[in-house]
């Protein structure tokens, strides 16, 4: 399995559960993590996908099982778009299908004058990120938040609201014929998770709800994330190499 998404795709405790029987490969997408974070360059879905896809190239990566969380569900459509010959499967989580499906969020906006913000501000402001009962959101999280930039997290969520609105993702991912994994956590504070049933239009498309869990499954329980991952990846990984 090899995946392609935004800062926190796949978590440290994550990738050891998918690693025992695939390879992975975590990218940080332009912006986030431990990638650069430039302000003169685009951060639209599409070019995202574009670097994901040149990030594989120099790996030699010929074809691959792409997993996207949140946008990175979006970059890796975007990527499949674009490179339908590198793409075997997709797998997205906690992905909104089109911008009806968003709730409005709650939490504390953090102004440009507030940046880089405090571990509290991130806290308050990630809130809906979390729905499983007594989470702590980790340390990491925070620092890999207040790295970002404010330009690069206003420019990365703006690139994505602008992707779902030009088209719907299920219409995209039926017009690709890709087999598709989606999975939502189905106490989602951002998506609402009665939105995971708008894939079901797309061909083939298998939909896991995880009760319990909220927008980041692969944090609050990645044992209960991994399972139908490796799953479905079993079932295309004879194609990938």
């Amino acid at each position: 399995m090899r995946t392609g998404g935004d800062s926190g795709l796949m978590t440290i405790s994550e990738v050891p559960l998918l690693t025992r029987s695939h390879r992975v490969i975590r990218i940080d997408l332009l912006g986030h993590g431990r990638s650069a974070k430039p302000a003169d360059r685009s951060y639209a879905t599409p070019d995202q996908g574009r670097r994901v896809g040149e990030a594989m190239d120099r790996l030699g990566i010929e074809h691959a099982i792409v997993v996207g969380h949140s946008s990175g569900g979006a970059v890796a459509t975007a990527l499949a778009e674009q490179r339908p010959d590198l793409v075997t499967a997709l797998a997205l989580i906690n992905t909104g299908p089109s911008l009806n499906a968003f709730i409005p969020s709650e939490s504390a906006a953090i102004e440009p004058a507030q940046w880089p913000p405090t571990d509290e501000q991130i806290r308050q402001f990630a809130s809906t990120g979390f729905s499983r009962a007594g989470y702590q959101i980790p340390q990491e999280l925070l620092d890999e938040v207040r790295a970002m930039t404010y330009h690069t997290l206003t420019a990365t969520m703006q690139g994505t609201r602008h992707y779902l609105e030009q088209q719907a993702l299920p219409d995209r991912l039926t017009a690709l014929g890709k087999p598709l994994l989606v999975i939502f956590g189905e106490d989602d504070r951002r998506w609402r998770s009665s939105s995971a049933a708008d894939y079901r239009t797309v061909p083939g498309a298998n939909v896991e709800l995880l009760p319990g869990l909220g927008h980041s499954p692969i944090l609050e329980d990645p044992p209960r994330t991994a399972t139908p991952l490796l799953a479905f990846s079993a079932s295309h990984a004879a194609q990938t190499g």
